[in-house]
């Protein structure tokens, strides 16, 4: 697990960037507590490890 400083910008190019797939965007909102996929601000994120084999998806309503 990595931490990482954005200045806004939307978790489905971070997921991208960092864990190959935007898709699991989701991972990384789950880590953070975050549910909103775009971003406002700066603030520092923590990364969960490459797992090819995690599923992305779409945040439960």
């Amino acid at each position: 697990m990595q931490t990482i400083q954005v200045a806004g910008g939307n978790l489905y190019r971070i997921a991208m960037v960092y864990l190959g797939d935007a898709t699991q965007w989701i991972r990384i909102a789950r880590l953070n507590g975050i549910s909103d996929p775009m971003l406002s601000g700066t603030m520092s994120l923590r990364i969960p490890n490459q797992d090819a084999s995690a599923g992305g998806g779409v945040a439960a309503q």
